[in-house]
């Protein structure tokens, strides 16, 4: 049988990855050398300085047109500075995590007895939710509930920087995890049967997914969430993340469930999934765009052809 195991890096590229491991370290040691709230307040700082730098800021700037084309360069210009501090804090609150979360004073819950219902039996539940503030905060809040779920990733390309995130997350209680692709979906229907729970982020360009609209335009977005609630009849649950700080403070929603209705005609009952997913999607960025992780890509590519840099810029 032929040997699928990933063939051993180059010399060039282990040292590669040694090197990002080692910085790694050290930011995250330098991290929890200091208060919460200072490192929250440096990574704003940080980011709202070196981020205007970076080739991100044409994405950012170009996404804030698409979803607010009537808005004045001055309102673009002040979500983008609010964005990278956004950004920044949430860069910075990663290592120490754990510490955020061990304090009952920085997270409050709303709606935490949908949570609790879910964890006495009430489940299993298909997680939805985007890239909101600190994220990870929703995940530690689902686990930290008691419901057992499976908490998808994307994992890092750099195996030894995949295996520090990971142990990262293991410090503030989140354990389960299911690789993004097939194998994971596999994973994650396997968890539906067992009657476990599972978590996935919706907000991100998935190509050749559900073609539903975002802010008015055609986003391709990925079907898995709703494809699992309507196989195993399980509601959607939205989930939502707000900084209410100033620093590393946190309010955590567990919105209504969404219930999808299985008419028969599968394509077209996930279609409906997927838009009514990009439509909780939208309602929460437009209720907090700086929350919002402005600077990935999320849709087509002939929409930013047809968008100006904020004032001419490019």
């Amino acid at each position: 049988m032929a040997d699928k195991r990933d063939p051993a890096p180059s010399f060039s590229q282990g040292l590669a990855w040694g090197l990002e491991a080692a910085a790694f370290d050290g930011f995250s040691a330098f991290a929890r050398l200091f208060p919460v709230d200072a490192v929250s307040d440096f990574g704003a700082w940080l980011f709202r300085t070196v981020g205007p730098l970076t080739g991100a800021r044409r994405v950012a700037e170009r996404n804030l047109r698409i979803a607010f084309p009537d808005a004045p360069d001055s309102e673009i210009a002040r979500l983008m500075r609010a964005q990278w501090e956004e950004l920044g804090r949430w860069i910075l609150e990663f290592p120490i995590l754990d510490r955020i979360m061990a304090d009952p004073s920085r997270v409050v819950v709303e709606n935490g007895e949908r949570l609790a219902e879910i964890a006495a039996g009430g489940g299993p539940a298909v997680f939805i939710s985007g890239h909101f503030s600190n994220f990870e905060v929703m995940a530690a809040a689902i686990v930290r509930a008691g419901v057992p779920c499976q908490i998808t990733y994307r994992a890092m390309n750099n195996p030894l920087v995949d295996q520090r995130v990971r142990k990262n997350r293991f410090r503030y209680g989140v354990r389960l995890f299911a690789p993004k692709g097939l194998d994971g979906a596999r994973e994650l229907m396997r968890a539906l049967s067992r009657g476990e729970s599972v978590a996935l982020m919706n907000d991100q360009k998935f190509n050749g997914g559900v073609a539903a609209p975002l802010f008015g335009l055609t986003a391709h977005t990925a079907p898995g969430p709703s494809t699992f609630a309507l196989r195993f009849g399980a509601p959607l649950q939205p989930m939502s993340v707000e900084r209410v700080g100033p620093g590393a403070r946190f309010r955590v929603i567990v919105h209504e469930p969404i219930r999808l209705v299985d008419t028969g005609d599968r394509d077209a009952d996930i279609e409906a999934g997927v838009r009514r997913i990009n439509a909780f999607i939208e309602d929460r960025i437009r209720a907090r765009p700086h929350d919002w992780f402005w600077v990935h890509k999320r849709w087509p590519n002939e929409v930013y052809k047809t968008v100006p840099p904020l004032q001419g810029r490019d």
